[in-house]
């Protein structure tokens, strides 16, 4: 569980001046003010591209489930609309997005993690969740949700009981991040393990909803290794929680509100 992954490699062309990444909106029907705020960013972007580096849905159980009036069907409009460029990297709520669907919505289907070369810079980008090492349950629980077997398997069933299971998955999901408290931390030095192996000095997921930036001390040509957490969005009336982070030309990154990117 602690190897290093192999990783894909976007070079980004070069009329990209300003790159955006968001992750963790958990969209769902009962939570319209995030929705909102999502398809307001999405419309309104002055990015080049964006990045959404996993769990976009709370629950996504298979491309089928975006039939027409569905609120999966209106999440693909969103993205379809959208002028910038789109990338989407699964995470461990919607890792049975399918390429098709992200075709169908001219999105760029992206592997976990993916290097993108940018402003003369290497990032590497994850979603986050295969650094949390310490999770054991999880990770042998994301090492069967997976593979091919279990995924064709489970999409065989009928869509009314995979939204079942989903719906009790998700409820087991809940009780035992409240037992805990906290989402588990990544391993640094399974970061900085990453970041050497890709050539990449700034690692950037989400997926612990607990965001910061972490200097991770330099490489070994003296160069500032940086590992960088994106924000989960909630918006509800007493709730405002929701970043973008964007990177600039110059390399650097700032953290805005969906409202002001």
């Amino acid at each position: 569980m602690t190897s290093v992954p192999a990783f894909a490699e976007l070079v980004a062309p070069a009329h990209w001046r300003t790159v955006d990444f968001i992750s963790d909106l958990h969209l769902k029907p009962d939570e319209p003010q995030t929705f909102g705020a999502w398809a307001g960013y999405m419309a309104a972007t002055r990015a080049d591209a964006v990045f959404i580096l996993g769990d976009l849905f709370e629950v996504w159980v298979g491309d089928d489930a975006a039939s027409a009036g569905s609120f999966e069907a209106r999440c693909g409009e969103v993205l379809a609309a959208c002028h910038a460029e789109l990338a989407f990297l699964r995470g461990n709520r919607d890792f049975l997005v399918g390429t098709p669907f992200l075709q169908r919505h001219r999105v760029r289907d992206l592997i976990d993690p993916t290097v993108l070369a940018f402003a003369g810079q290497r990032f590497l980008l994850s979603h986050g969740d295969l650094l949390c090492t310490e999770d054991v349950d999880y990770q042998r629980f994301r090492q069967q949700v997976r593979s091919a077997d279990w995924q064709r398997d489970f999409l065989a069933r009928p869509l009314a009981e995979r939204q079942a299971l989903a719906r009790h998955m998700r409820a087991e999901s809940q009780a035992r991040h409240a037992e805990q408290a906290v989402y588990a931390h990544t391993d640094t030095a399974l970061a900085r393990q990453w970041l050497h192996a890709a050539d990449a000095t700034t690692l950037i997921h989400g997926h612990t909803h607990q965001p910061a930036d972490h200097a991770l001390g330099t490489d070994g040509q003296g160069r500032p290794l940086a590992q960088v957490v994106l924000s989960d969005w909630h918006i509800d009336a007493r709730t405002h929680r929701a970043e973008v982070l964007r990177l600039q030309p110059s390399g650097r990154w700032t953290r805005l509100d969906p409202g002001d990117a």
